[in-house]
């Protein structure tokens, strides 16, 4: 255990990031699999709608550092690769 003051508060820090980062990963993640869900009963239309906030989840997370961007392009681009199949 730290004894240092700053070190405590590191620790604290870290806690509170990491929390966060994980809510933020969950949400990604939550959204990726509605849209999946929809590809696979393939309903364009709840797809669309799915993957456009899958689109903005990704790319908020991104933003806020928890993804690196080209990891966020991969993402977004599968998912509209597997929406854009279904015709």
């Amino acid at each position: 255990m730290a004894n240092i003051k700053s070190a405590k508060k590191r620790i604290l820090i870290t806690a509170t990031r990491t929390a966060r980062n994980k809510s933020i990963r969950s949400a990604v993640k939550t959204s990726i699999k509605k849209v999946e869900a929809a590809v696979q009963a393939k309903n364009k239309e709840a797809a669309q709608a799915a993957l456009t906030s899958a689109i903005s989840t990704i790319a908020k997370a991104s933003k806020k550092g928890v993804y690196h961007k080209n990891n966020a392009a991969r993402k977004i681009s599968h998912l509209s690769k597997l929406v854009n199949e279904l015709a």
